[in-house]
């Protein structure tokens, strides 16, 4: 059976590190993100992972069109095996939770929690229809932020533990057919989304806030996503995978 990877936001950041990681593992990757298909960080993107890749337009905000995107992605490629909700927004304004408004925080759930649910959903619904002898898996890219607070955030951190419980919402659902679920947390990852707090996040790093040291790279995340793709890890089923370099760790 082909190893079809489903990868949204799979052009850039930490997005492109699962997609170079799936392509080098033989996987098919397919990426689906809003821009146009001949924008040039797409088209860079897709040279990058070596002809194993193919871009789907598509608005996760649009979820009237989730079937659509599935029925190109399979009459293209084959049915997905591998799915990681991986695209997402920042707060659009970082800021006093106090001052927080209504259509940014709505902007942020409508994308980060309701666009990447009713996906994951229809992907789940297809992997049931998949003989229960192969195997598939979900992924769920979510956050440190799904439990450290930044109170200057509220809705991205409200939107990530969402999507944590929504990783075990999935994960409880469909144990039993064998498809496996997982959760992966970033920590300070070096993307574009970060390039903005870069001097201040290097200050805090050096000063001892992250225990490895160093910035994570996309590579981080997409190291961990293979083996969870390949069913080296099926009977981990619904576990979190810290990907932070010790950030989340209590420390007195």
């Amino acid at each position: 059976m082909n190893r079809i990877a489903l990868v949204t936001g799979g052009q850039r950041g930490i997005g492109l590190g699962i997609s170079r990681a799936l392509a080098e593992a033989g996987y098919t990757v397919a990426i689906a993100a809003q821009e146009e298909a001949d924008a040039p960080e797409v088209t860079e993107a897709l040279n990058s992972l070596g002809g194993k890749g193919r871009y789907f337009r598509h608005d996760l905000l649009d979820i009237d069109h989730c079937k659509t995107l599935l029925d190109r992605v399979e009459a293209d490629l084959g049915p997905v095996t591998a799915f990681v909700s991986n695209a997402g927004v920042p707060a659009r304004i970082r800021g006093d939770m106090l001052d927080l408004a209504p259509d940014s925080f709505d902007f942020v759930m409508g994308v980060n929690l309701r666009g990447a649910f009713f996906l994951a959903q229809e992907v789940a619904r297809r992997m049931l229809d998949q003989p229960s002898d192969s195997y598939r898996s979900m992924s769920f890219i979510t956050s440190v932020s799904a439990e450290m607070v930044s109170i200057e955030r509220a809705e991205y951190c409200l939107s990530k533990a969402g999507a944590a419980m929504m990783a075990e919402l999935f994960a409880v659902r469909l144990a039993p057919h064998g498809i496996g679920v997982f959760e992966l947390r970033p920590g300070i990852i070096e993307t574009g989304m970060t390039a903005g707090v870069k001097d201040k996040y290097t200050a805090r790093i050096e000063g001892g806030l992250v225990p490895a040291a160093r910035w994570g790279q996309p590579a981080d995340i997409g190291s961990i996503i293979v083996p969870i793709a390949d069913g080296q890890m099926a009977f981990a089923t619904g576990s979190t995978f810290a990907v932070d370099g010790g950030l989340s760790i209590p420390r007195l």
